[in-house]
Order: C-alpha cells, then structure tokens, then sequence
C-alpha cells in the first residue's frame, strides 16, 4: 500500500483527548494532528519520538493531518493508524502474499455473523472448499524483541475468539490473523500479563481449529507492504 504523497515528519509533543496529538514541525510550526488508534499505544506516542503524518485535501475535514506513523527515538518503525491493518491484509489477499488464504475466489469484508452480534473482518469463500472467516489483529506492543497482543484489556477481542471458535466447530475454517506493524517485533505472543481471560481463550480456541497467522508489515513514509511470516509464540 502506497501514501498518495510521502508522509511528513514532526516531533510529537503530546497525545491527549485518545485522538489528537499535538507536534512541532522541522520548521518551527505546530500542528494538532488526528489519531485514529484510540488504544493504550504504549511504547508507540513518547514525547521527541518522530510522527510521521498525512495531509487530507478534504476541506470539511476539522484536523487536515493524520498520524500515521511513529519512529521511536531507539529507531523502529510503528504504523499507529489502526485503520490500515485490514487495508494492508485486503491487499495480501488480493495480491498472493499470503499463501495460506490464497485459494478462494471471493473476499467479502465486514460481514455479519456468530451468536454475539459480530462482524467479521474478511470472509472469503469459494464453491470448492468451506467458507473461511477471517479476524483481523494489529500487533504494535513491543517488548524487547517479542510483540504482545493485545495492549490492553480487550472483552472485544474475547468474544472475536469465542466466535471463531464457534465457526471452526461449525466446519468452517477460522483464522486470527495478527498484522505485525512494528518494525521491532520478529514474534508474538498472546499478553497473559495484560490480559489472563484472552491468553486463556487464545490456547483453548487453538485446541477447537482456530488457525493463528502472524504477517509483518514493511514500514517506510512512502509504502507499507504485508508480506513476511513471523512466529507465534505459545
């Protein structure tokens, strides 16, 4: 996935509100920039780490700049917009780069489905084998080499995995498929010291046929491209 324009940078001064941060440009002129990750995004927003943003040319828009990436004073690269990881994992799709999702012949997104009010990232189908439902997770915590999901606690995430199960039980495939946007991490692991109830339903979905994929992302200001396999840590 390419930026329309490569991406500027700025120094950040603070986070506040979950959605705006404010920064100083290289040029002396501070901006208020809009956050689309309204989560913990620990180890991602330290003040002096350097913002990389988009600009809209959308005039009804209130804040014209985005935050898109961080690059953190210890030099890794971190895709902060939430919003990107099921565009980049549409575009794996859709392109081959991963493999094991590579054999249906439609893909269909945001999708209803389950037993508690769900909606699945990526549904694809296809006339020769079972339907597969596939949720969609950003990893960007980072400790030492090791990426934890999720940052914080998440019911949400729980009832993800409750129904993938479901569907796995049903004789569909089912897949969490964990999008690494943190050029620090080389495995992920689920987060039993954040959340013990999501690491617990993480190891029991896995018994029941959820399949667990975990793809990093190259970052750069230009592009962002899924396209190498990495680990998944019990």
């Amino acid at each position: 996935m390419q930026f329309p324009v490569p991406l500027q940078s700025a120094t950040l001064i603070k986070r506040y509100k979950r959605f705006l941060a404010d920064v100083i440009t290289p040029g002396g002129e501070i901006l208020t920039l809009h956050c689309a990750n309204t989560g913990a995004m620990t180890g991602c927003a330290e003040q002096g780490d350097t913002v990389w943003y988009s600009t809209s040319l959308n005039p009804k828009r209130k804040y014209a700049h985005s935050w898109e990436l961080t690059e953190t004073q210890a030099g890794n690269l971190i895709c902060v917009n939430t919003l990107q990881a099921n565009a980049l994992v549409k575009e794996a799709i859709e392109q081959g780069s991963i493999p094991q999702l590579s054999e249906y012949s439609s893909l269909r997104g945001e999708v209803r489905y389950g037993e508690e009010n769900s909606r699945i990232d990526f549904l694809l189908e296809d006339e020769n084998r079972p339907s597969c439902y596939v949720e969609v997770k950003s990893v960007t915590l980072l400790d030492k080499t090791r990426g934890y999901f999720p940052d914080a606690v998440t019911l949400r995430g729980q009832k993800h995995l409750r129904e993938l199960q479901s569907m796995a039980e049903r004789g569909h495939r089912a897949v969490l498929l964990f999008a690494v946007l943190h050029s620090g991490i080389n495995q992920v692991s689920a987060a039993k010291h954040i959340d013990p109830a999501y690491a617990t339903l993480f190891e029991q979905v896995q018994k029941h046929g959820v399949e667990v994929i975990c793809y990093k992302a190259k970052l750069s200001p230009t592009e962002i491209i899924l396209q190498e396999q990495i680990s998944v840590m019990d």
